[in-house]
């Protein structure tokens, strides 16, 4: 087949899931105002495209592979770790690192599993008609992520609340949303903005905030080497974004020991 014409099915295939060549002008707006500067992660909807939310370039491919296909992925990978320690001088027969291009490939597939999770198969329909209106708040929320720069992990707390609009989610799947996005190549703006985004699509509630405290080993372990340093981000949503008693009031129950 033709180069070019391979390369224009491939634009095709991908455009609707790559953010940057993403066409939205069928998507609904998202309900809450949620940022003045508008960005390919801003202007659509989390949860897209088969509700694998905000998927890149490739992930619905990592989706369908087949158990075949798995496993010749795996002994890609493998073989790409393989080079890198040669790389670095190392000899990867030897008895400890025998093994270690396989067991690594195993841990970056576990670290990216993010890729290949549905928000909706996790939530199971556990999403509930209930008439409550006050703000609701599940705090520290342990997660581990990879900097998409360096490739090296970032890891902190998360906490996360909102006002209800007659529904309510089951709190262990505001966890799991956590892992989902976390368990991905990410920036830790970026991490906010999707688990605070998910859960205004999923629920349409009066207000959403989340804030992120995280340590990133790209600067500990290398760059300015700096230890204890630690970073904040956070997004807030509707009522909690144009409010500022409300927005104090979830500040209040997070900084609260």
């Amino acid at each position: 087949m033709d180069s070019r014409k391979c390369g224009e099915k491939d634009q095709m295939l991908h455009s609707a899931i790559d953010g940057e060549g993403y066409n939205g002008s069928d998507v609904a707006k998202a309900p809450l105002s949620t940022s003045s500067v508008q960005s390919p992660d801003t202007q659509h909807p989390t949860i897209d495209f088969d509700g694998l939310s905000w998927p890149s370039r490739g992930t619905l491919q990592r989706k369908e592979t087949t158990k075949k296909e798995k496993e010749e992925q795996l002994v890609k990978l493998s073989g790409a770790i393989r080079t890198i320690l040669e790389c670095v001088g190392e000899n990867p027969d030897r008895e400890g690192l025998r093994n270690t291009p396989e067991r690594f490939a195993k841990a970056m597939l576990f670290f990216t599993k993010g890729y290949e999770e549905n928000i909706h198969t996790i939530l199971n329909g556990a999403i509930f008609h209930e008439d409550h209106e006050e703000m609701i708040i599940v705090k520290d929320i342990d997660f581990f992520s990879l900097c998409e720069h360096h490739l090296v992990p970032f890891f902190g707390k998360m906490h996360v609340g909102y006002i209800p609009n007659g529904q309510v989610i089951g709190l262990s799947k505001i966890a799991r949303i956590v892992d989902t996005f976390s368990r991905r190549l990410q920036v830790q703006e970026r991490l906010t903005k999707q688990v605070s985004r998910a859960l205004s699509e999923l629920l349409q509630p009066q207000g959403v905030g989340v804030i992120v405290e995280s340590s990133h080993l790209c600067m500990v372990m290398r760059g300015v080497q700096k230890t204890g340093t630690i970073t904040t981000t956070s997004c807030m949503l509707g009522v909690l974004q144009s409010t500022a008693q409300t927005r104090k009031e979830f500040l209040n129950f997070v900084n609260r020991k």
